[in-house]
């Protein structure tokens, strides 16, 4: 029996991947390398010791889900793939919309043909708009949101809610995540975004490693402490793990659940950089500029729930974050080109 991972070759689902082997899960990786790398696979087996059965196809890809599900003893599903920059995002909407919600719907066909009715789905916390309160619980209201990739990722949480109310076979967790930064404490797998970074982690080890000149800090202006934007930082690893915590409630035949994951600190853009520096001794070059269109000022989480119901709560602090990623970049000045 096998899970199948939808975009687990990406910096998120290789993590998780790892920890699912690690756990004694079988996986199955499905992913198509539009934001992604092989050589993922192979930095996994060399952490494991384990071989990670992939097919590189698309969700879209009717014909290729077919012949998964037909081939592979799979259980459940925890679903990674989808466009994920906020920035790009508002630039091509018809991508992200046809990508991240067409596409779903189509793997979700073919779950329920196939009698599989287990769902991890890679939410976020782009779902509560601008929230309306901090930090924020899982009883926070779905905000509007402020940009064509959180649209995707609430419209999916209201299929898959939808879903589960019409037929209570299906049990679905909903996994809002804050935003994923580090590596692997060995620096064989990381973050390895296509061309300019849109992440400012990724960004900031660029900087660090030469790759780009400097920083550029979208807006200073903020109603934060030092104006600049405030948000969670979760380590990559912890992250992870949350997903196999998420595997157990599955087992119990849970119906719907929603949890934050998070670590419940806010961080500003000055607070990362200065953590950086503090855990690298690598001094980041920035200059300011406008505000980008969709941002909002804070967001950090209350993530009790995760705690109390799945057993699951962050282990690692800001420097380990920086500290790996570090790592994972320094020993990989190209990504997985080397």
């Amino acid at each position: 029996m096998s899970i199948l991972v939808t975009g687990g070759a990406g910096y998120i689902g290789s993590h998780t991947v790892v920890e699912l082997q690690n756990a004694g899960y079988e996986v199955v990786v499905l992913d198509n390398l539009s934001n992604s790398s092989k050589e993922s696979l192979n930095r996994i087996k060399a952490i494991t010791g384990k071989e990670t059965v992939f097919y590189q196809n698309d969700i879209n890809d009717r014909a290729a889900l077919m012949e998964i599900f037909q081939k592979e003893k799979i259980t459940s599903c925890i679903h990674f793939a989808g466009l994920k920059a906020v920035g790009e995002s508002v630039v091509k909407p018809w991508e992200y919309y046809q990508n991240n919600i067409a596409g779903t719907l189509v793997l979700l066909d073919e779950m329920r043909k196939h009698g599989i009715k287990n769902i991890i789905f890679s939410s976020s916390a782009t779902v509560y708009g601008d929230p309306a309160f901090i930090p924020i619980t899982e009883e926070c209201p779905k905000g509007t949101c402020t940009n064509p990739y959180g649209f995707t990722k609430s419209m999916l949480e209201q299929i898959l809610t939808d879903m589960q109310v019409a037929d209570p076979e299906w049990n679905v967790i909903l996994l809002r995540y804050f935003n994923p930064i580090g590596a692997h404490a060995s620096g064989t797998i990381g973050e390895d975004p296509n061309g300019i970074p849109n992440n400012l982690m990724p960004f900031i080890t660029q900087v660090a490693v030469g790759k780009l000149k400097e920083l550029g800090i979208f807006g200073n202006d903020y109603d934060t402490p030092d104006g600049t934007g405030v948000r969670d930082y979760i380590h990559v690893v912890d992250l992870a793990n949350g997903h196999v915590k998420a595997l157990s409630k599955i087992a119990e035949n849970c119906g719907l659940k929603i949890y934050n994951l998070g670590t419940g600190t806010g961080y500003s853009v000055f607070e990362i950089i200065k953590n950086f520096e503090e855990a690298t001794g690598i001094k980041i070059a920035y200059s300011m500029k406008p505000r980008r269109q969709g941002d909002i000022a804070s967001c950090y989480a209350n993530a009790d729930k995760a705690k109390a119901e799945l057993d699951w709560q962050a282990k690692y602090g800001i420097r380990e974050m920086c500290a790996d990623a570090w790592r994972w970049q320094s020993q990989n000045p190209r990504g997985y080109g080397v």
